[in-house]
C-alpha cells in the first residue's frame, strides 16, 4: 500500500509539472500593423528602438507608419526617426535615403537641420571602413559643409565643423600613409608627389610638419639640396617648435646645409603665400 501511495504521489507531481509548464508564459503575438493606429505603430517602434535595442525592427515599423498613414503628422515624425534608426543599425545607405526624403518633403521643418546632419553622418561614419577609397570622405566633407552653410545657427553646426576638420585630416593622413610607403621603398619621386599634396592642399592639417620633414629627407636622398633647404626653411618658419623641424635641421646639418629658401622650385611659392584655410 505504501508503494502504491508513493507511485501515485510521483505521478501526481509529474502531472503538476506538465500542467505548470503548459501554463508558463508564452511569447506574445505580434499584432499586425494594419490593425494598429499610427500612434500605436510609432510607439511600438520607439519601444523597439529604446528598450529592445532593435534598430532594424524599429526602422521597419517607422516605415510602416509612413506606408499606412502617409499624410499624417505621425508619418513626418516617423520619417526622421527611420533615418535615425537605420543609422543606428549601420544601414547607412537607407539612413541617407530616409534623411534625403525628409529634406525633400519638409525642407523648412524644424528637424531639417538634423536630417541634413544625419545625411552627413551616413558618409562620415563610413570613412574608416572604406580603406584607401577617399570618395566617401569627399562626400562627407560636402555633406558636412551643407550643414554648416545651410544651418549655421543650429545645434549641429558646431559638431559638423569639428567632423569637417577631422575628415580633412583623414585625407591628409591617407596621403601621408602612401607617401611613407614609397619613401620606405626608396621611390622618392612618388613619395614627394604625396607629401606635396599634403603641403599644398592640406597645409592646415596636423600632418604638414611631418610632410615637410619627409620632403627634406626625400630631396636630400635625390641630391636636390635647394629643395631640401627650402622645405626645411618653411618647416622652421611655421613649426619651429615641432620635433619634425629638429629632425630636418639635423639632416641638413649632417650634409653641411642649413634651412634656407633657395632655388625656384614649387616650395618657394608655398613659402610666399599664406596658408590655405580649411574653413568650410
Amino acid at each position: 500500500m505504501a508503494g502504491d501511495r508513493s507511485t501515485a504521489a510521483l505521478l501526481g507531481t509529474l502531472a503538476l509539472v506538465v500542467f505548470v509548464a503548459g501554463c508558463g508564459p508564452r511569447k506574445p503575438k505580434t499584432v499586425p500593423t494594419d490593425d494598429l493606429t499610427a500612434a500605436q505603430i510609432y510607439k511600438r517602434a520607439e519601444y523597439e528602438l529604446e528598450t529592445k535595442k532593435d534598430a532594424k525592427a524599429a526602422a521597419k515599423d517607422f516605415g510602416e507608419v509612413q506606408r499606412l498613414y502617409p499624410y499624417s503628422d505621425w508619418a513626418k515624425r516617423a520619417l526622421i526617426m527611420e533615418a535615425f534608426a537605420d543609422h543606428s543599425a549601420r544601414k547607412y545607405e537607407d539612413s541617407r535615403a530616409a534623411a534625403q526624403r525628409f529634406l525633400d518633403f519638409y525642407p523648412a521643418d524644424a528637424d531639417a537641420p538634423y536630417a541634413q546632419y544625419l545625411l552627413a553622418l551616413s558618409y562620415y561614419d563610413q570613412i574608416d571602413a572604406v580603406g584607401r577609397d577617399q570618395g566617401v570622405t569627399f562626400q562627407a566633407l560636402q555633406a558636412l559643409r551643407q550643414v554648416i552653410e545651410r544651418y549655421p545657427d543650429s545645434d549641429y553646426a558646431r559638431s559638423a565643423i569639428l567632423k569637417f576638420d577631422l575628415a580633412f585630416d583623414h585625407l591628409a593622413a591617407k596621403e601621408m600613409e602612401i607617401g611613407r610607403y614609397y619613401l620606405k621603398h626608396g621611390d622618392y619621386a612618388a613619395a614627394i608627389n604625396r607629401f606635396r599634396v599634403v603641403v599644398e592642399q592640406y597645409q592646415t592639417t596636423t600632418y604638414t610638419p611631418e610632410a615637410l620633414e619627409r620632403l627634406v629627407e626625400c630631396y636630400l636622398s635625390l641630391g636636390l639640396t635647394d629643395d631640401a633647404q627650402t622645405a626645411g626653411a618653411i618647416l622652421g618658419h611655421n613649426f619651429q617648435s615641432s620635433p619634425f623641424y629638429q629632425d630636418a635641421f639635423v639632416r641638413l646639418k649632417h650634409k653641411g646645409l642649413a634651412p634656407e629658401v633657395k632655388g625656384q622650385g614649387w616650395l618657394r611659392n608655398v613659402f610666399n603665400r599664406p596658408p590655405k584655410s580649411t574653413n568650410p
